[in-house]
């Protein structure tokens, strides 16, 4: 396979690239990969699972993202009692008019953070999954386009299970990633205290970055722009066809997965290959970027048996697994 070898360096990053990741590291201290691939949802304008213990900044993350790129945002807290409409909005009687006016519900906000998602019922988990799947809400027979700029960011809390219900397969394949977060090291964390202190004395840092909406859709299309050869399209090709055990290379793991990645996997890993490409600088992408978005496109999209489960087996385990099966050249 002849795949155009591992740049030695890059071109620096586009602008928009190293002022929102600058000013978000400043806010978000401690958790530059999140940051990254908080980033890199936004520009391969997908979606995004992210696990984690409670107060590590996730609602934090993306209040800060919207005030940087200057549009609005929600937190919508999932709760056993929500109910779909609760999400899309309704349409409310006008007894002044005699006719029913829609009130548009939170997901018409272009930053969405969906809170604790697997504490609602599987109804209101489908009314988000929907929308972001065809990026409109349907009321009534009446079709309603959501923002251009639409991203979802719904979190999972790994401690508690009891009151929870678990997002289907089926439906966690809709997210582009899956992202797994932990806790800051001691110098990142003295730094946190040092921030929360000055900001409830009135002095937080104002907001340097302005980023528009029009700016993140060139990004986007810049983004897209960057090459991809065909040995490299075979190497992903492959990776996700070993998942489903359907080459030679993927006999090692049929006892292991049940089922591996769709379609939708293989898309999910070219436009995130794609991007973190461009925003390391790259015109072209490279092996590096496969393997360095691989687990977290791939986290949730395979389904281990129970005999690998039982032998103590990860998913993230089995893609590094993957990665060596798979040879580059």
């Amino acid at each position: 396979m002849n795949i155009q070898p591992n740049p030695p360096t890059a071109a620096p990053a586009n602008p928009v690239v190293s002022d929102l990741r600058g000013y978000l590291n400043s806010v978000i201290v401690g958790q530059t990969a999140f940051v990254d691939r908080l980033l890199l949802v936004l520009f391969a304008d997908g979606h995004v699972l992210v696990e984690g213990a409670p107060g590590l900044a996730k609602t934090k993350a993306i209040a800060t993202l919207s005030q940087a790129i200057a549009c609005d945002e929600k937190r919508i807290q999932f709760t056993p009692d929500l109910l779909p409409g609760d999400l899309t909005g309704t349409e409310v009687y006008r007894p002044e008019h005699g006719t029913f006016t829609f009130q548009r519900g939170p997901l018409f906000h272009s930053l969405i953070l969906a809170d604790e998602i697997n504490r609602a019922p599987a109804k209101v988990q489908s009314a988000l999954l929907e929308a972001m799947a065809e990026r409109q809400i349907t009321v009534g027979g009446t079709t309603y386009p959501l923002p251009k700029l639409f991203m979802v960011m719904a979190t999972q809390n790994p401690i508690e299970q009891e009151g929870t219900y678990p997002l289907p397969e089926a439906q966690l394949d809709r997210f582009l990633m899956h992202l797994r977060i932990g806790y800051p090291d001691p110098a990142a964390e003295k730094l946190i205290l040092r921030l929360v202190r000055g900001e409830a004395l009135g002095e937080a840092a104002p907001v340097s970055v302005h980023v528009t909406e029009d700016g993140i859709m060139a990004a986007r299309r810049e983004a897209m722009s960057v090459h991809v050869s065909e040995a490299l399209e075979d190497y992903m090709l492959q990776l996700i066809f070993a998942t489903r055990g359907t080459t030679p290379l993927g006999a090692a793991l049929l006892g292991k997965i049940a089922y591996g990645a769709s379609p939708r996997g293989t898309i999910a890993l070219d436009r995130c290959t794609r991007v973190h490409a461009w925003m390391r600088g790259a015109s072209f992408a490279a092996p590096l970027d496969v393997q360095a978005v691989l687990h977290d496109v791939l986290r949730h999209r395979l389904i281990l048996t129970f005999e690998a489960e039982a032998d103590g087996v990860t998913k993230d385990g089995l893609i590094d697994e993957l990665i060596t099966l798979v040879p580059v050249s």
